[in-house]
């Protein structure tokens, strides 16, 4: 795990599914005036150079958020999230590229939290750099978010957004999120879970999602977003989905109008689809 660098897919097609969501979801908490935390499990680099050698190696970032770029005729969502994006380049050329805690700090009031989790001891470098003048606002953790939840649950205000994106290079990693949701939402059941994951071709990718639903839940939300068929050998990730647990009420709504425009922007090849179910109490 310790050997992923999330700098070499920033910008990509997974990236706009789980950024788009995450916008969405924070900036619906932030309609309320009570204080709301936003806490990362695998918080990354924060912010990320797509000019750089790690970037430029797969460029995934063309067939992501390059092909929104100078799109027109957006919906509101899509528009708004590659507005964030234009924040960090303002010359108008893409040139960086936001990481979710950039994102969520963003959008932070004056009594909100943002809480970042970081394995990685180059990246958790990169991110202590990224907010070293954020004062007590935002704190970094170079850990496991897993073992971080665990203390930090529930968080003092009763409401928050966790983000969960491990790099999902072992099998461990698919067990992981199973447990450690399943112990967050004992620890604090009515906050607001998004977790991100791979669309692979691999048995422990293609039953998660089974698995996330059998967790208990009763209020989630999960969309996919393929931009291609899975590959006739087997290998790379044709899409990712992600599982929205207590997602807020208008979330469904805006992914209905934003992914089938997302999905013929990004397409591949004809396999690219989308895909959004949820449950509600």
């Amino acid at each position: 795990m310790l050997s992923y660098r999330h700098a070499f897919h920033a910008g990509n097609h997974a990236d706009v599914i789980k950024h788009l969501i995450l916008l969405q979801i924070a900036q619906y908490m932030g309609e309320k005036p009570a204080p709301f935390w936003i806490i990362d499990t695998h918080a990354g680099a924060g912010c990320y150079a797509l000019e750089s050698a790690h970037a430029t190696k797969l460029a995934e970032f063309r067939d992501g958020i390059g092909r929104l770029w100078d799109a027109k005729g957006l919906p509101p969502a899509t528009a708004d999230y590659v507005d964030f994006v234009r924040m960090l380049n303002p010359d108008g050329q893409l040139r960086q590229y936001p990481g979710s805690p950039w994102l969520a700090s963003q959008l932070l009031r004056d009594g909100d939290r943002l809480r970042l989790y970081e394995l990685h001891s180059t990246d958790v470098k990169l991110l202590e750099g990224c907010f070293k003048s954020a004062g007590r606002q935002v704190m970094v953790t170079a850990g496991d978010g897993f073992a971080g939840l665990k203390a930090i649950l529930p968080p003092p205000p009763r409401r928050a957004l966790v983000l969960i994106d491990p790099s999902y290079e072992t099998r461990d990693d698919y067990s992981n999120v199973v447990k450690g949701l399943q112990e967050a939402m004992k620890r604090f059941p009515t906050g607001t879970y998004a977790l991100w994951y791979p669309m692979l071709s691999k048995p422990e990718s293609r039953k998660l999602p089974d698995k996330l639903k059998g967790l208990g839940a009763k209020d989630w939300l999960h969309a996919t977003l393929e931009v291609s068929a899975p590959a006739k050998d087997g290998y790379g990730m044709h899409g990712s989905g992600m599982f929205i647990i207590n997602p807020p009420w208008t979330l469904e709504k805006t992914l209905h109008e934003n992914l089938p425009v997302i999905t013929r922007l990004l397409a591949q090849n004809d396999g690219a689809k989308y895909k959004i179910e949820s449950q509600t109490s």
